[in-house]
């Protein structure tokens, strides 16, 4: 299983996403038949200017403290952006061993107000993207973002979650590269050991969208659905970390204004204000079943 404790993180990572290169993507001659996807690991040394016993000693996790100028040339030839790049330093560096706290729940009673006011699909996740509160305009919006739910186990496993976003598996993908950025080396946490390996028996999606090691700096960004009342939505997703333990993560969906999907938005709120809404709507979810009303 990839990224568990006490495996090779900077070795699975390298090789990972030497698999993903081709010779041509570097200048380098396609002739002949290739027996490995991706470059060999003597190409990848040559190009970085060490030796390939060293690059192979770095992939088996035998040396694991390269230098800075080490990995910034290997960063050029895996043709890492900025993010990747900031990512295999990262696991390169030396962790100390930390106590991990029990995790707390709660959320910051200036969060919960935001979650009120907002006007706007809203939720909380916390490290592991368990959702920890939402407003009730987000659980009109998707089921997943109930409080309880996790977000990778929605995407991953919930045909409705699916059936729901248009790109499902882009956006899913998209999830996981954040989700692997947030936890850096620093992947120890049993929850988060439990939820990979979850994942990585029952969904084949998962499996290889985890092997590539993509990386990205947020979920942020567009957001296709097909919602059952109210037809097409293309939302925009933003997200900030908020007051509370180390992960918390406030996310919002908004259209432009004045647009079609602002309506239709619009149409969802009124909705799910109506008289007969359903009875876990009167105010924010929080985890641990509290209910904060308006």
């Amino acid at each position: 299983m990839n990224g568990m404790p006490e495996e090779n993180l900077l070795g699975d990572y390298l090789r990972a996403r030497r698999e993903l290169v081709t010779p041509g993507d570097i200048g380098l001659p396609t002739h002949g038949t290739r027996r490995v996807p991706g470059l060999r690991r003597e190409e990848v040394a040559m190009l970085a200017g060490i030796s390939s016993d060293y690059y192979l000693r770095l992939e088996q996790g035998r040396d694991r403290n390269p230098s800075v100028q080490v990995l910034d040339a290997l960063a050029r030839v895996l043709r890492l952006d900025d993010t990747a790049t900031g990512y295999l330093h990262q696991l390169a560096a030396p962790r100390p061993r930390t106590h991990r706290r029990p995790r707390r729940q709660a959320v910051p009673p200036a969060t919960a107000q935001l979650l009120d006011a907002i006007g706007l699909p809203a939720f909380v996740t916390d490290r592991s993207l368990d959702v920890i509160a939402a407003n009730p305009l987000a659980t009109a919006l998707a089921p997943g973002l109930r409080v309880g739910e996790n977000r990778l186990r929605s995407f991953f496993l919930d045909p409705a979650e699916q059936a729901l976003h248009s790109d499902w598996s882009h956006t899913a993908a998209r999830c996981v590269a954040a989700f692997r950025r947030r936890l850096g080396s620093d992947v120890d946490d049993p929850r988060i050991v439990r939820l990979v390996g979850e994942l990585s028996l029952a969904s084949e999606e998962f499996r290889q969208v985890w092997a590539r090691h993509d990386v990205r700096t947020t979920g942020d960004g567009p957001i296709a659905m097909d919602h059952p009342q109210v037809g097409r939505l293309h939302l925009t997703m933003s997200k900030l970390d908020v007051d509370g333990p180390d992960g918390t993560t406030l996310a919002v969906y908004h259209a432009a204004p004045g647009s079609e999907d602002a309506e239709r938005l619009a149409l969802l709120a009124s909705l799910t204000t109506a008289p007969g809404r359903p009875a876990d709507a009167p105010g924010v979810r929080e985890a641990g079943g509290s209910s904060r009303t308006n």
